[in-house]
């Protein structure tokens, strides 16, 4: 990947370039950037101070880390691409001056949300991966990994990834699993959700896979009795929507989803017995989580006043994922889906977002009605679980 912009020569201030595939990055408090996604813009004090926003390049981030958040592991690299700024971008020396001369590019303007194409936890000394703007598949991973890390109570370090953890939410496999994107066997696998499971007092064993060609080691861990699903990562641009008539779609305070989400958990969670009644409440109340870090919007249709189909958008820079898209058994076939489809393309691009990801089962039939809609496979996970 490239790393920015070169190195000029001493006492020269030019701008940066756009275009290509350089990033530069920019260092944030994860509360510092869902703020910013409310205001559309990242504004911080300097830009005011010192008329500037405090960029990186990936090679150098690590200084402004050292010197403003040392020890700091719960951090986030904004990966902004210079193409998409308005303003300009100009290499300076630091403010204070590096002391082995070493030169920072400077917005000279407020960062638009818009122009931030990932999000990616920052904990060093642990490698990060910063996907490039045209990226499909490295911005879908950087999403759905970074944003179980933003909200976890919990973030520890095992083979392959991280592990999150939140004991309000023990039902929840989102909540509580492993995240791993580098290759690791399934024994790794096995042996790092015993070792943290068993001290968390997870009631299940559960991972997500996030790496090319984890399915073989999927299968291992098949044959050693863990569940598994295959899940397809597809994206879209927010352009061009599928023609739907949307007028009938609302949008809505989370709350007014609830009944049917709690519906929905119940049909699919009824093995549980005695349990299903405190799983389903876990799952729903962990939804209010998500807005605390990237910006989510419920969508709803109703009939006779009754929510009978949802879906929810989120917005995270210019990458936004459609999640919980439901119709209530006894109004599907009514082309509700496909209006809040539209709807929640429309909105994405009305945020200022150019690629739109979601999560479909492997084997199931919503990944075909996606395809017929415009959005394309990028890559595969694997979510996987096993007995406590």
């Amino acid at each position: 990947m490239a790393t920015g912009a070169s190195r000029p020569r001493p006492g020269s201030h030019p701008e940066l370039a756009k275009g290509g595939e350089d990033v530069v990055l920019h260092l944030i408090e994860p509360a510092a950037w869902r703020a910013a996604l409310g205001a559309g813009a990242v504004r911080p004090p300097s830009l005011e101070s010192a008329g500037f926003v405090h960029l990186s390049t990936p090679d150098q981030v690590h200084i402004p880390a050292g010197a403003l958040f040392p020890g700091r592991r719960d951090l986030v690299l904004l990966v902004v691409d210079p193409a998409r700024l308005a303003d300009p971008v100009r290499v300076e020396p630091g403010v204070p001056a590096d002391p082995g001369g070493r030169l920072f590019p400077h917005l000279y303007g407020p960062l638009p949300t818009a122009a931030v194409v990932a999000v990616v936890p920052y904990r060093p000394p642990s490698p990060v991966v910063l996907p490039a703007p045209d990226d499909a598949y490295g911005r879908a991973v950087a999403y759905v990994v970074s944003l179980p890390v933003r909200r976890a109570v919990g973030v520890g370090d095992v083979p392959g990834g991280v592990a999150v953890l939140d004991p309000d939410f023990p039902y929840s496999y989102d909540n509580n699993r492993l995240l791993l994107t580098e290759p690791v066997d399934a024994a790794t696998v096995e042996q790092a959700a015993e070792a943290v499971g068993g001290n968390a007092g997870w009631p299940h064993r559960a991972a997500l896979l996030v790496w090319p060609d984890a399915g073989p080691v999927a299968a291992d861990l098949a044959r050693a009795g863990w569940r598994t699903e295959e899940l397809v990562l597809m994206a879209r641009s927010p352009a061009d929507p599928p023609a739907a008539a949307h007028d009938r779609v609302e949008v809505v305070p989370q709350a007014e989803v609830h009944a049917l989400w709690e519906s929905s958990w119940r049909r699919g969670l009824v093995s549980l017995g005695n349990r299903l009644e405190s799983a389903v409440r876990q799952l729903v109340e962990r939804e209010r989580l998500n807005d605390l870090v990237v910006a989510v919007t419920d969508l709803v249709v109703r009939d006779a006043g009754r929510v009978v189909a949802a879906a929810q958008l989120r917005v995270d820079g210019a990458t936004a994922a459609l999640e919980s898209v439901m119709t209530d058994p006894g109004h599907r076939g009514r082309g509700h889906a496909g209006a809040l489809l539209a709807r929640a393309l429309e909105l994405a691009a009305a945020a200022g977002c150019d690629l739109v990801v979601l999560e479909a089962a492997g084997g199931d039939w919503p990944r075909g009605w996606y395809a017929r809609r415009g959005f394309t496979e990028v890559g595969r996970a694997w979510s996987v679980s096993g007995p406590a």
